[in-house]
Order: C-alpha cells, then structure tokens, then sequence
C-alpha cells in the first residue's frame, strides 16, 4: 500500500513537471506588450538572437529557449531578417519561426520623391542596408549598368507604387524589382505614344518630373506638358521655375527672382536648352500618362490664374501671356498687402 502511493506521487510529480515544461514550451511565455519588431542583422550568430530576445525582454532568461532551440536545431540555423513576435506566443511558435526565416514583410511605398538622397534616406529608415550603400550604389556607374541608366538618369527606373521586400534585401535586389515595374509600366501602348512625341520613355518620365512640380490639378497637366513639347520642338529653352528650385536644391522657394535664374546647373532650364539630365522628382503614373496623352496645341505658355484656383491660363503669344502674368501679379501683390494690413491691424 506503501508502495503504491510512492508510485503515485512520484507519476503525479512527473506530471506535473510535463505539465510545467508543456507550458514552458508550448504556453503563452513570450512577451511583446510593445509590438516591438525583433532584427536580426546579417552575420548575427545564435549567440546575438537570445541577447536581442533577452534584451527586448521577450524571454525572461534563455534556458527553456536555448533547450528547445537546441532540440529544433535552431543554432546552426540562424537568418537574418525582421520578425514579428506576438505578445503571448509560444517559444515553440517563436523558435520554428525563427528558423524557418518567416520574416515580415517590408512595403517600401514610393510616392514623391525629389532626390536620389531622399531615396536613400527611405530606403535606409526600411531595410537592414543604411542610405550611405544606398547612394554609393546610386551614384556608381558600374552597378547601374545592368538596369539601362546612369547617375543622372537612375530615378527614371522609379515608378511610384507599393513594392514588398524583406528587411536584409540587398540594394542590387531592391533595385532589381524597382527595374522590373519599369519595364512592366513602359508597355507596347505607352512606347509608342513616347514615339508619337519624339521622346524616349526616360524623357517623358523627366519631362512629367517637371508637369509634377508645376501642378497638382490633373485638368492642366497635360496641357502644360503641351508647352513644354512645343519649346522643345521649336528649339526654345523650358524656363521652367522647378528645375531652378531643383538646380539650387532648395524646394521651398515661393517666389524665383533673378538671382537664381543664373545658377550654373544642367538642370537650369532657363540657361539650358532641352530637357534636364534627369528627372528632378518622381512623377506619379497620372502624371506620365498626362504627358504621354497630352493633347496637341499651339501653346507655349502658362501662368497661375488670378483667382489662385491652381489652375493655369494658356497662351500661344507672348503678348497674351503677358496679360495674364499682369493679372496675376496684381492680384497677388493685392494679397500680400491685404494680408500685411490685416496683421498690421491686429
């Protein structure tokens, strides 16, 4: 009778002791009240991944992790890349994940851009790569062979849109699915429309870059594009405001004087015939289309509208053009005294 309740005791300690080991494996122990993304760097060994767990306080020591980790074989099998770790999830859950490199995925989501800077800041606060690699791949002529441009045109393989990655994506492959939408956007249709305007799919890029910069209403952007086809077809300089602001990397500019009209720049269209070396944004697929259907006009001019609606009056004459730069210009310095009077009396 003795014998039987040792027995007893020691199978219910046992069970106990599964039971406790159980949770310790397959319970709700791992924490992330923070939501808190857990990085593992390239190169990083075991060793790294139970201090970062540790650190980020996801695991309160490393010994029921580091025995069924080594049971999982996990050691020798350590990748790099950002995960996602629940709070409440299991060490079972959180070590087959780990091993099995089922990262998060990375949206890098490519909007307005103005500079191969501004690229590589975003790329650099996304991926495991920092902006410096970023911009000595951008700015090497060697790496961007394969992808049909060079320094002054490398933006035109930018296409604004929503491209999923993973963290510890090297630059070469991030470029390489950047390059892939490009030839993917620049179909049949949209080529030959780029013919029809005597224009290569990168000009008519650059030349949206500038139609970007100079309008948000949609209804002028392809009649602005017209103007800007027409100076070129005569031979005349663009004289466009942003490729100033681009050419003096200052994009805050609400007003361009003389002055900056002489900046030394290739991208100084008002000293330079033509289109930019480059693109001085990245332009949005409505925009590009804008340009690639713009209708067929005999302007060469355009200038905001007096009423300051955003919207632009055309003109095919210089002489016409001139009264509507009048009425802008008057209408504006009414604004400004209005508005200098109005603080004046407060």
């Amino acid at each position: 009778m003795k014998t039987g309740k040792i027995i007893l005791f020691i199978f219910l300690l046992l069970l106990l002791a599964g039971v406790f080991v159980g949770w310790k494996i397959f319970g709700p122990t791992v924490r992330n009240p923070h939501h808190r993304f857990l990085y593992i760097k390239t190169g990083s060994n075991y060793g790294s991944v139970k201090d970062s767990l540790q650190k980020n306080g996801m695991i309160s020591n490393t010994f029921w992790f580091d025995h069924f980790a080594k049971y999982a074989g996990y050691p020798e099998k350590v990748k790099a890349g950002k995960y996602k770790v629940n709070d409440g999830m299991s060490l079972y859950h959180l070590v087959k994940m780990l091993r099995q490199g089922r990262q998060v995925p990375v949206d890098l989501i490519i909007t307005k851009l103005r500079t191969k800077e501004d690229l590589a800041r975003k790329i650099g606060n996304e991926f495991e790569i920092d902006s410096v690699t970023v911009i000595h791949f951008l700015e090497n002529e060697d790496s961007l062979k394969p992808f049909d441009v060079d320094t002054n045109t490398v933006m035109t393989d930018v296409i604004p849109n929503t491209y999923r990655y993973v963290w510890n994506t090297s630059m070469k492959n991030i470029f390489k699915k950047l390059y892939a939408e490009k030839n993917k956007f620049w179909n049949q249709d949209r080529i030959q429309k780029a013919e029809q305007l005597n224009l290569t799919p990168a000009q008519v890029y650059t030349l949206a870059s500038i139609v970007e910069e100079e309008t948000n209403k949609d209804s002028d952007k392809g009649k602005i594009a017209s103007v800007y086809i027409n100076r070129l077809n005569k031979g005349m300089k663009l004289a466009a405001d942003p490729t100033v602001k681009y050419a003096l990397r200052d994009f805050g500019l609400k007003r361009i004087y003389q002055k900056h009209l002489q900046v030394a720049s290739p991208y100084n269209t008002y000293l330079n015939t033509g289109l930019p070396p480059g693109p001085i944004c990245t332009p949005s697929v409505k925009t590009i289309d804008a340009v690639l259907n713009s209708p067929k006009t005999d302007y060469l001019f355009f200038v905001a509208r007096s009423d300051f609606s955003g919207y632009s009056d055309f003109a095919s004459d210089y002489k016409q053009h001139q009264l509507y730069a009048k009425a802008y210009q008057q209408a504006l310095d009414s604004l400004i005294k209005a508005r200098q009077e109005s603080a004046a009396g407060q």
